[in-house]
């Protein structure tokens, strides 16, 4: 299968790893910045036959591939994912999948109308613990859901955001929830029945003045299913990072995923003592060298998969919506006081511009 990325920066290298273990194909590299795409060329095994384009367009009508994993800034994903799906190829999206509705629901339409395959990279839902979690979830072993929660405790400085001038802006990336809590924004609303009444929520810049986006979030959330959610992200943790966090709750069971990206089960107690707490935390176990995981392997085998027999990717377009949406829900509830209502309409990250400009 003919493979591309577009978008080199540090992301694309855990992307270019996961291709080549499902031996993909690389016919192309592509960045603004040709001595990026040249860096990562080099790592491949055969460099000479991997073309690197600065101009996408011109690799993608050149090229043609089959498969594209789009790895640029946030603002960009929209796009560069609705260029790529118009030409028929099949796509990975960097999360987030777009920072609009109106671009997030493009994406899913252009999806259907045009038959490709387009995955939201939420790579986390790969995860031992979580898969355990989720299954957990459907045989019903929590009883009713009562609720759930996700925090991220993390720490984020200023080396981190000058490494590129979209970071922490509200037309290229958005701020704590956007970037560092959405893969735990999906997981929960994954988990706890997808479907969101209304959302009540605070943001703030409290450390960051050299941002535009938040560094603070907490939200309450309603399912519609009568199960509530709590969100909490921040990158204000001192020293560094402190925790990676996910509960669910429910009438006959609780658990809590940690680790550096929810790869470790902390507490499994269930009324349905089937399995022993014990032999789930080794089983599930994983110890990844970053909070980045080792979810992408999983998520491109399924996707080639998913494109040769014809069906659904297990994480979805409509997945990477819904990410979205919850997260801009909550900054529109910030932003104008009150609960929200759930689905959303017209909104965007830069509907926020100016948001903490009086910091």
């Amino acid at each position: 299968m003919k493979y591309a990325i577009i978008g080199c920066g540090r992301i694309s290298d855990l992307h270019l790893k996961a291709a080549v273990e499902c031996g993909l194909e690389f016919v192309a590299l592509c960045d603004r910045h040709a001595e990026k795409a040249e860096i990562r060329r080099s790592a491949l095994a055969e460099p000479e036959k991997v073309n690197i384009y600065t101009d996408y367009i011109e690799l993608l009508d050149k090229e043609k591939p089959e498969l594209v994993a789009i790895t640029t800034d946030s603002g960009d994903h929209a796009k560069l994912a609705i260029d790529c799906i118009k030409r028929k190829i099949n796509v990975i999206i960097e999360k987030p999948i777009a920072l609009s509705m109106v671009d997030a629901r493009e994406i899913v339409r252009l999806a259907k109308e045009m038959d490709v395959c387009v995955c939201a990279c939420h790579q986390n839902r790969f995860n031992k613990s979580v898969i355990a979690i989720s299954e957990a979830v459907e045989e019903g072993k929590f009883g009713k859901l009562f609720y759930g929660t996700a925090n991220v405790r993390w720490e984020r400085d200023k080396d981190y955001y000058d490494l590129d001038t979209w970071r922490g802006t509200w037309h290229g990336d958005g701020g704590a929830l956007m970037n560092q809590c959405i893969h735990d924004i999906d997981l929960l609303r994954w988990l706890m029945g997808s479907d969101i009444d209304e959302v009540f929520a605070y943001t703030d810049n409290q450390k960051h003045p050299y941002i535009e986006a938040e560094d603070l979030g907490v939200a309450l959330v309603k399912f519609s299913n009568g199960a509530y959610g709590v969100i909490e992200g921040t990158t204000n943790m001192y020293p560094d990072d402190f925790e990676e966090t996910l509960c669910i709750f429910g009438k006959y069971g609780r658990v809590r995923a940690g680790g550096s990206s929810v790869n470790t089960i902390e507490e499994w107690t269930f009324a349905d003592e089937s399995v022993h707490p014990e032999d789930i935390k080794k089983q599930t176990h994983e110890n990844p060298p970053n909070v980045y995981g080792f979810g992408h392997s999983a998520l491109y085998k399924d996707v080639c998969d998913a494109i040769k027999n014809h069906r659904p990717p297990y994480i979805t377009a409509e997945d990477g919506m819904r990410a979205v949406e919850l997260v801009l829900a909550i900054y529109k509830s910030a932003a104008e006081g009150r609960p929200v209502k759930l689905p959303l309409n017209d909104c965007a990250t830069t509907d926020f511009i100016g948001r903490f400009d009086n910091k």
